[in-house]
């Protein structure tokens, strides 16, 4: 049996929107954009959302708008992909990493002790789809003590008056913090479209705001348009419905708009994610883990508590006392029966980039501890029943082979 890790979810309704798209003669940034930015809009509760090519675009434009540059320093987690440090590094400044807890969540203890006069903002990661202890982190940098710190240095800086917290939610659509949308409790939130991800435009992502009440969320909204279009004040579909051709640059933005055609494929997704595609994704998890939980090596993953839950993106199995290498044989048994499994994520310290930037994993127990037993599981609306008992049997099989080898003493040769 041959089974994909993450497939999209193509339906008759991504097709429809899709060829909606292309029947209507425009493709690029357009209505389909506006809809899926109101739609994530309503989805997050968010005060404004702006539609980018991808999450690191969207990272990258936040701290830019924040002013952050050279000789600043920006917290983030040492769990995590590597555009959450990129973002940093590609607007000059420095990514101070931080080790996580026990939830692979951003250690809240690991933050507030790497805070200096240099930070400039933090960006936790909703990793597998767990939301971050954002009331914890809120806390934090709203302390007399952390704010007194804080040097701003830009207007936007100036305006906010502390760091700015943002949460990588490459991972989190559709995850809750007390019942309410997950991206109310950071300033900022930034979304991933990408092809694996929940809610897919093949490539791209969402930036969503929350930010106080003296920022004028229209305004931002407004802003951030014209960055992912270089700062042009006129965009092509203005301009093809009358809005004449002349048009001026402002200020130097990106080229990171979203087009239509991508658009098109998460409309047609989101019209029926709360409803279908997430408690599809919801029950998936429900049972891996009533099939694992007999098992005494099982680590159950955070999904749920009373405050939060997760967007049940990845199934992050992870196996009591094994190590790195035992995982990996593991990982290749999964796969030798046809089971697409995967990793989240190598630590950023013990990948070469960062190691030469002179970051070591040594500094990052927890990060490194769990990444070593952890194995991500294909958790999508597509997968069958057949196709989960047959995951959970090659799974338990393997795992138990692994560590009954481990048991046997070893042979003596006299």
């Amino acid at each position: 049996m041959k089974i994909s890790f993450a497939p999209p979810y193509i339906d008759q309704a991504v097709i429809n929107e899709v060829m909606d798209t292309l029947t209507s003669g425009w493709i690029t940034t357009g209505p389909k954009v506006a809809a899926l930015e109101q739609q994530m809009k309503q989805l997050t509760a968010s005060d404004a959302a702006i539609c980018v090519n991808s999450w690191t675009s969207g990272a990258i434009l936040m701290l830019k708008w924040f002013g952050v540059k050279a000789g600043d320093e920006v917290i983030i987690p040492a769990y995590t992909y590597c555009a959450t440090a990129l973002s940093v590094l590609h607007c000059g400044a420095t990514p101070v990493i931080v080790d996580v807890d026990d939830e692979c969540c951003i250690s809240a203890t690991a933050v507030a002790k790497a805070i200096t006069p240099k930070t400039k903002a933090i960006i936790a990661v909703d990793i597998a789809g767990w939301p971050c202890d954002y009331e914890q982190l809120k806390t934090i940098i709203n302390t007399p003590e952390t704010k007194k710190l804080f040097v701003p240095e830009s207007p936007k800086q100036q305006l906010l008056g502390r760091i700015l917290l943002i949460s990588d939610a490459a991972h989190s659509i559709g995850a809750t913090i007390n019942e309410l949308p997950a991206a109310k409790y950071s300033d900022v939130s930034i979304f991933s479209f990408h092809a694996v991800k929940n809610v897919t435009t093949a490539e791209g992502g969402c930036i969503c705001i929350n930010l106080p009440a003296n920022f004028n969320a229209a305004d931002e909204y407004k802003y951030l348009k014209l960055y992912t279009l270089n700062g042009q004040t006129k965009d092509a579909f203005t301009k093809s419905n009358g809005g004449g051709w002349k048009y001026d640059i402002l200020f130097m933005g990106l080229k990171i708009n979203m087009p239509d055609i991508c658009a098109a494929i998460g409309l047609g997704q989101l019209k029926n994610y709360d409803a279908q595609l997430l408690p599809m994704r919801k029950r998936v998890a429900a049972i891996y883990c009533d099939s694992f939980k007999a098992m005494d090596w099982f680590i159950e993953p955070a999904l749920k508590n009373e405050q939060r839950e997760s967007s049940y993106h990845l199934f992050a199995l992870r196996i009591k006392g094994i190590t790195e290498a035992q995982r990996d044989q593991i990982i290749d048994m999964i796969m030798a029966e046809g089971i697409m499994a995967n990793v989240h994520f190598t630590p950023l310290p013990m990948l070469t980039l960062f190691k030469d930037l002179g970051y070591e994993i040594s500094q990052y127990s927890s990060a490194y501890a769990l990444y070593a037993n952890e194995i991500s599981l294909p958790i999508y609306p597509q997968l069958t029943d057949e196709q989960i008992d047959f995951i959970i049997t090659t799974v338990i099989n393997s795992v138990n082979a692994v560590l009954e080898v481990c048991k046997e003493p070893a042979k003596v040769e006299l």
